[in-house]
């Protein structure tokens, strides 16, 4: 089945300070969660101008351990879970910067527990039609959870809980750097 979660956001702070500060984003204290986040490959197209990157982001485990201990004594397709007793999970970022449309699109997902659950997010950054000095947020987020058996939904819900709830934390985080980095925001 799967769940999914979208959020919108208008950053008042043009595309390129949004970009930026996306890229500087993590780690940071502001959520503990994001252990590390390495750029692996990055290459531009002469032709066309767009910076390609990819990145893995090493985060912590936050299946809680009541859910861990449950499922570890399931047996999901005649082995035991012990997989998702890992202390960390690895994502897999990749993005496309296209400067001269003003606009990047994200996809992630996790590299980790595969056979069992499929996260997928898919976000993009362009410039406001409201306003050619604000930035437009516009992030999907989908989890399915396989071979749980009655587990699957609450392992879903849960999952739904957490990326809503990052996806806000994230936000403010990028609202809380761009004040930073930038002053106050554009309000025209």
């Amino acid at each position: 089945m799967g769940v999914t979660v979208e959020v919108r956001q208008v950053y008042k702070y043009p595309f390129e300070q949004v970009v930026a500060s996306f890229l500087r984003k993590y780690p940071n204290p502001m959520d503990k969660n994001v252990i590390s986040v390495k750029t692996v490959e990055e290459k531009s197209d002469a032709s066309t101008g767009i910076i390609y990157r990819k990145r893995i982001a090493i985060c912590q485990n936050v299946v809680p351990e009541i859910l861990r201990k449950s499922l570890s004594t399931l047996a999901i397709v005649g082995k035991k879970v012990s997989l998702l007793k890992v202390p960390n999970i690895q994502l897999e970022e990749e993005s496309w910067l296209n400067p001269q449309e003003r606009s990047m699109a994200i996809q992630s997902h996790c590299l980790t527990w595969t056979q069992y659950a499929s996260m997928k997010e898919e976000s993009v950054f362009r410039e406001s039609v409201e306003n050619p000095n604000w930035t437009d947020f516009i992030q999907r987020g989908k989890i399915s959870i396989t071979g749980a058996g009655f587990l699957n939904c609450i392992l879903e819900t849960f999952a739904s809980t957490f990326l809503r709830q990052g996806a806000q934390k994230g936000i403010r985080i990028m609202e809380m750097l761009l004040k930073e980095q930038c002053g106050a925001p554009f309000v025209e």
